[in-house]
């Protein structure tokens, strides 16, 4: 197999830090040596990772790269360990997992909730809980004003309105989210992981299980009578298996999307006051903001179905592959050499590729964008003058190399 390559981190491949971090400063490091870099995994699994804006959407779209973990050398022959914290992503079932027919059955039924008419449907339910949470925030604040926006508006709205979705109990909001932080989280030990994966499959069983016994107008619903009419249409592993994926993408990217636009907004005081001023839109703020500091980092997997020159680089058939979202939201080869400044004036450039490409672009998409906009124009209409409580360097960062963002917010509420 030819794996020879132009690229001079070929021999020192690039180690994405398992307790996460900030990815910006390496991710510059290796765009300066070309698009597509070796990487190597927790537990010395090796594999690749496309940074670069215009390799990452041909690769994404690419005929000949899969989902399916049938195409993943290294598992199938035995060498991944159960346990391993990245193996979720490439062994559940469902729609972010599966290829060709596979994928469009399970991504025809998901898109009936996801429409235009279904997300615009949503509006008065994501006002109504932004305006709730916004309330609960200001009550949760300590004397002088301090108060987690991460764990008080950023988390519940986005948990909300996918649960609300889904057809999920508010009983289970706080243990789904910490069961998706676990089973994103790669600095976490084999035991936990599998743990973590044991326990939500057992609370999303509950959650059929009600929804089967007491049929709604949502999702999960509609999911279990196309199964029970066709019994081709979802498997019992592939309705769990949607289920999981559904909530933990509908809620921790968005999440880290609210958090992400916040900081930015402290830290760029003149963004905001150009907001406020009529001189810019909430939206310019949210799409800027996804290219500038991706809620997701590297997304697992990926794999060439035969071996693949990508920019010159060759990826070996089999190999996994990490999509580097935030990466290619900095190359400047796309974004201009301003990349790295946050500018929601930003016009002429590429547009960012932080929602997906291709067949398996971000079906919550309008979604994410209709919480975020909602988010950001009520409290800072609300708390005109908030700012972050502590200097962001400060801030604790995710730990993962997926999700991109901090583990707390601490924010004074007013100047």
């Amino acid at each position: 197999m030819n794996t020879s390559s132009p690229n001079p981190a070929a021999d020192r491949p690039h180690r994405p830090d398992p307790a996460g971090g900030c990815p910006h400063a390496a991710n510059a490091r290796l765009l300066a040596q070309g698009s597509v870099t070796p990487v190597v995994l927790p537990g010395e699994v090796r594999g690749m990772a496309v940074l670069g804006h215009d390799a990452l959407k041909e690769f994404l779209a690419h005929p000949d790269v899969a989902k399916n973990a049938q195409h993943f050398a290294a598992l199938q022959a035995g060498e991944i360990a159960d346990g391993w914290p990245l193996k979720t992503f490439a062994t559940v079932q469902g729609m972010t997992t599966a290829d060709g027919d596979d994928h469009r059955r399970l991504r025809s039924l998901m898109s009936k909730a996801f429409t235009a008419r279904r997300v615009e449907e949503l509006r008065p339910h994501v006002v109504e809980l932004t305006s709730r949470l916004l309330t609960g925030l200001e009550a949760a604040a300590t004397e002088d004003g301090v108060v987690d926006l991460r764990t008080h508006f950023a988390l519940p709205l986005p948990m909300g309105v996918i649960c609300e979705l889904l057809g999920v109990d508010e009983a289970h909001h706080d243990r789904l989210h910490h069961l998706s932080n676990q089973i994103v989280a790669t600095d976490i030990e084999p035991a936990e992981a599998m743990a973590a994966n044991r326990e939500m499959v057992e609370v999303l069983s509950a959650v059929a299980a009600a929804r089967t016994a007491d049929p709604g107008n949502d999702l999960t619903s509609a999911m279990i009578a196309a199964r029970e009419e066709d019994g081709d249409r979802f498997s019992p592993h592939e309705l769990i298996g949607t289920l999981m994926l559904t909530i933990i993408a509908g809620h921790e990217t968005t999440l880290n999307l609210i958090t992400n636009a916040v900081r930015a907004l402290c830290t760029h005081r003149d963004q905001l006051d150009l907001v406020l001023a009529g001189g810019a839109s909430w939206a310019d703020v949210v799409e800027e903001t996804l290219r500038w500091d991706s809620p997701v980092s590297y997304f697992p997997f990926r794999y060439p179905t035969r071996d693949l020159t990508l920019d010159g680089t060759v990826i070996p058939q089999g190999t996994p592959v990490l999509a580097g979202y935030s990466a290619a939201g900095r190359d400047t080869r796309a974004h201009g050499p301003d990349a790295a400044r946050f500018d929601i004036t930003r016009t002429g450039t590429s547009r960012h590729l932080s929602l997906g490409h291709g067949a398996h672009y971000c079906m919550g998409a309008p979604l994410a964008r209709l919480e975020s906009i909602t988010a950001l124009e009520q409290l800072f209409t609300r708390f005109p003058a908030l700012d972050l409580a502590v200097p962001e360097p400060e801030l604790p960062r995710h730990a993962s190399f997926v999700g991109n963002s901090v583990r707390t917010l601490p924010v004074r509420l007013k100047g």
